[in-house]
């Protein structure tokens, strides 16, 4: 094995490239998820059923098909439409789908988006009805008990599963790959092995990468659950 090759500048360059690529994707796809995940929890709890079975449905769809099926459907399919390339360099939204990132960005946050508002979803049914109860009680509206009592507590319930999401997506992020001119740190660890036929030392060096951005990320929620979940954790006499 000649580990050599992938501490030369050119190569480490490489690697930093396909890391920013990578965190941006995860950190950019998380955040717009984030916000659709949350109007499409408020809806599968709302009083609205077609909205329910129109947002149950894609969620069911997104958990029940492959995340490369999707990224595949959308730069493949969306983006190779003719009605979508005669309009991609003037009208703008369909100006973003010939660029490889978009379209990935894309599957990512609706793929993530579909997960995390089941998770919260869920969280949201559970609510304890004390603390409902008691809000109401205070004179609080729908609209504020929902705001000031039930979100909160069901996003710091959500925290643990949505740990495991984010430290999935980061994994996810290698599918990227599979997009043309996409440089992530699995691209990266590809270019290496094509220029210099050493799998090993290519793709090692990459699942170092993850291991250690997998820690940092594990590190954070659980000091994060630490200090946000505290009231959970049993009492000591």
């Amino acid at each position: 094995m000649d580990w050599s090759v992938i501490f030369e500048a050119d190569n480490l360059a490489l690697y930093g490239n396909g890391i920013l690529t990578t965190l941006w994707l995860l950190f950019s796809s998380l955040g717009v998820g984030a916000v659709m995940a949350l109007i499409f929890a408020l809806i599968l709890t709302g009083p609205w059923a077609p909205l329910r079975w129109l947002v149950g449905s894609y969620t069911f769809v997104i958990r029940g098909t492959p995340l490369l099926i999707q990224v595949y459907l959308i730069y493949y399919g969306l983006g190779q439409l003719e009605w979508i390339q005669t309009r991609w360099d003037s009208v703008w939204p369909w100006t973003y789908f010939k660029e490889p990132f978009f379209c990935t960005l894309l599957a990512f946050s609706l793929n993530t988006a579909g997960y995390t508002a089941e998770m919260l979803a869920g969280a949201i049914r559970e609510t304890n009805s004390g603390e409902i109860e008691a809000a109401q009680a205070y004179g609080m509206s729908r609209v504020q008990v929902m705001l000031r009592v039930v979100l909160p507590s069901a996003m710091r319930r959500t925290l643990p599963a949505y740990s495991n999401e984010v430290v999935m997506m980061l994994h996810a992020t290698s599918l990227a790959s599979a997009v043309p001119n996409m440089l992530d740190i699995t691209s990266a660890a590809s270019r290496i092995y094509a220029t210099y036929y050493l799998p090993f030392e290519a793709y090692l060096a990459a699942a170092a990468i993850y291991l250690v951005a997998s820690f940092c990320l594990i590190g954070f929620f659980r000091f994060s659950e630490s200090r946000l979940l505290a009231f959970l954790a049993p009492r000591k006499n």
